[in-house]
């Protein structure tokens, strides 16, 4: 992207809470905060004051399925951002002060996310859809397991799993490809060296969780058995999604909230990964509005399949390929597609090859699509006043009806 005056560079590591040891829940998002802490030649402050030194930023993630450290930074530092983040990546100390801090700034995470009822009940519904699973595990940990883990099982996770074999380094705006292989060649020497990491098969169980809480709102989330990232119907789930309820003018945007006005908030979702997937419905409504809402929802569900239209469909699709085509300006967002595409699939995709998928996608296919998601065991999570919610066997026979 030569017309711009910055580039993004990030490590993109294909590891994430679904790969943590089962007695070490949280261990890969801890690991990614104290990154931040120190090497042997940047304590904590030199880390971020480099980068912002310069009017950079640096910042980092961490998922169920991957771990990603990057900077952005004008064009003329990224050998100065490269450099840090690898420093970061392959020197950690693991300070035990450090450590015992950290650990209170992410019990406060967590303690955050637990009032946050809109955020949290996603993780209720990940746990109740892959119980006693890896995937369903929260990417935060638990309190109880954050505030005892060791310092060895971090420097286990990372000489384990931060290794070559798991890795994708990436950039993207004013660089050239010759820059970030010649810099990475004389930066990345420390790495330990491994097999790919390979994560638990998931299964999608499905199922309810339902917590009382005093709040002003009820948070449900209603969701079925998805699509992979590998699987033939990846792109039809997402024009399913964005039809559903990816929009203002989706069915249960109109439907829910500008017809009947049960809802703020109201949209679906499509969620895929190495090997498996969900599919769901988030909205959040009041006590008094919740035993009218869920039916409601679930006769969209039932009716969508026999009532597409080719202009929703088109619809649906021109918001897809739009904002895959928007997105390409943004020197982020590309290195964000570059480095997660090529864990996924050991590839770059071509946006014309996704605008072609997404073109190729026929009402027949969306039908068969629906068909094919609604018919798995729901998973219904909820918090909140419950009282008017029904319950997991009623919404089933709803949704059999």
């Amino acid at each position: 992207m030569l017309h711009v005056e910055t580039v993004t560079v990030g490590i993109w590591i294909g590891v994430g809470s679904r790969h943590e040891p089962l007695a070490a829940n949280g261990v890969a998002h801890l690991v990614e905060h104290m990154l931040f802490k120190g090497t042997p030649t940047r304590d904590a402050f030199a880390i971020s004051a480099q980068i912002e030194n310069v009017g950079g930023h640096l910042n980092a993630y961490t998922s169920r399925e991957q771990t990603c450290y990057y900077a952005k930074v004008l064009k003329e530092d990224l050998g100065l951002a490269l450099g840090i983040l690898s420093d970061m990546v392959q020197h950690p100390l693991f300070d035990e002060g450090e450590l015992e801090k950290e650990r209170q700034v992410i019990l406060q995470e967590i303690g955050q996310a637990e009032d946050t009822p809109d955020d949290i009940v996603y993780d209720h519904f990940l746990a109740t859809a892959f119980p006693r699973q890896r995937l369903g595990r929260p990417v935060l940990g638990t309190a109880d397991v954050v505030e005892s883990l060791p310092r060895a099982a971090m420097v286990d996770y990372v000489t384990g799993r931060y290794i070559p074999a798991n890795m994708v380094v990436a950039a993207s705006g004013n660089v050239t490809h010759e820059q970030v292989v010649e810099l990475a060649a004389r930066l990345f020497t420390d790495l330990p060296q491994g097999d790919a990491t390979v994560a638990e098969q998931a299964l999608y169980t499905g199922g309810e969780f339902r917590e009382d809480r005093d709040l002003e709102q009820v948070h449900v989330l209603l969701g079925f058995d998805g699509v992979s990232n590998n699987s033939d119907e990846l792109h039809t789930a997402m024009v399913l999604s964005t039809l559903l309820g990816g929009g203002m003018s989706s069915r249960l945007f109109q439907e829910v909230r500008e017809k009947r006005g049960l809802v703020y908030s109201v949209h679906s979702f499509n969620w895929s990964m190495a090997d498996s997937g969900v599919f769901g419905i988030y909205a959040g409504t009041g006590p008094d509005r919740t035993a009218e809402l869920v039916p409601v929802i679930c006769d969209e569900v039932c009716r969508l399949a026999g009532s597409l239209t080719e202009e929703e469909l088109a619809r649906a699709k021109a918001q897809l390929k739009a904002s895959q085509l928007m997105g390409l300006e943004s020197t982020s967002n590309r290195a964000e597609q570059l480095g997660s595409q090529l864990l996924t699939y050991g590839r770059v995709i071509p946006p014309a090859e996704t605008v072609a998928r997404l073109d190729a996608v026929d009402l027949a296919a969306v039908a068969a699509c629906a068909e094919r998601i609604f018919a798995t065991a729901p998973t219904l999570t909820a918090l909140g006043p419950l009282d008017g919610l029904e319950g997991l066997d009623s919404v089933t026979r709803r949704l059999a009806a």
